[in-house]
């Protein structure tokens, strides 16, 4: 009953309040962390930027374990409040929808500066359309990624899952890239976010499936162009009715996406959100009640 009572205070904290400043954010102490070690590190081989990428990583990832076992060791309510803290910043509903929101903008440069916010590609020559399609495929693989996975391994390990998840997806953020200084030095990183992200995207599109079942099973089977992130942005696809691409790398056919079609993604995203939220509750009552009846 202790989860779920952590998670529906961490739950309202988000909602009311959204994120913590970032001085005393733990998602933020891993990205300075895996920072710190990717400007010191000198390149040497494929090997050796390997071993050193995976150490390093290992290294944020302990951190996060650590961090997830404080509040057990803290009295009564100084632990409860440390781990709904710790739980919450695991997570990110609000924050997201408003970091999505801020890119609907009239004035293409405006919105092409709040894009740039939330994507890694190159926004500075891309189109309307593309600016709103960039937008709203971020919504989309963020629904796995802020929301889905953290809570999925809350639900399987509690909390030390939950922050060991964040630990991770942090890490391939930083240094999960294919260029030539991340390439061996975040490939671990990178190879085990897809890991831990290999379910929670695939219950992402199956919450996705009530708002339009037979066309998003029809866009699931042709995202064959990543492991992960392409499914969540495919069901978006197939439910908004629009393309969504990603230039030469994957494409979703559909209408030209619109800047009213980042607003509807917002109506999807809220329901759909609060499916897996209402999921994760039912879960919790019925752990409590199989504990208390055994």
């Amino acid at each position: 009953m202790e989860a779920l009572v952590t998670f529906v205070v961490a739950l309202l904290w988000d909602l009311i309040l959204g994120e913590p400043p970032a001085l005393v954010h733990p998602t933020v102490w891993f990205g300075r962390l895996i920072d710190l070690f990717d400007g010191i590190y000198r390149r040497r081989s494929p090997i050796l930027d390997f071993l050193a990428g995976t150490s390093a990583s290992l290294f944020v990832i302990t951190f996060a374990f650590i961090l997830s076992k404080l509040p057990e060791l803290l009295p009564g309510w100084l632990g409860f409040a440390l781990g709904v803290y710790l739980l919450k910043s695991s997570f990110a509903i609000k924050s997201l929808a408003q970091h999505v929101e801020n890119t609907v903008r009239d004035n293409i440069e405006e919105q092409r500066k709040y894009v740039g916010w939330i994507v890694s590609r190159d926004v500075s020559k891309l189109d309307r359309a593309h600016l709103n399609s960039a937008a709203i495929e971020s919504l989309a693989e963020n629904i796995t990624d802020s929301i889905v996975a953290p809570l999925f391994y809350y639900l399987l390990f509690g909390l030390p899952g939950a922050l060991v998840y964040r630990a991770v997806n942090t890490l391939d953020a930083m240094i999960g890239y294919r260029d030539e200084r991340h390439e061996y030095f975040g490939k671990f990183a990178a190879r085990l976010d897809d890991l831990l992200n290999f379910i929670p995207a695939r219950i992402t599109v199956l919450l996705f499936l009530p708002l339009s079942p037979r066309k998003v099973l029809e866009y699931w089977r042709k995202a064959k162009f990543k492991i992960n992130a392409d499914k969540p942005i495919a069901a978006m696809s197939a439910v908004l009715g629009v393309w969504l691409e990603k230039e030469g790398v994957y494409r979703f056919e559909g209408r030209e996406p619109m800047l009213e079609d980042i607003r509807q993604a917002l109506e999807i995203y809220r329901i759909v959100v609060g499916e897996w939220v209402l999921i994760c509750l039912l879960l919790f009552i019925l752990e409590g009640w199989l504990c208390s009846n055994p």
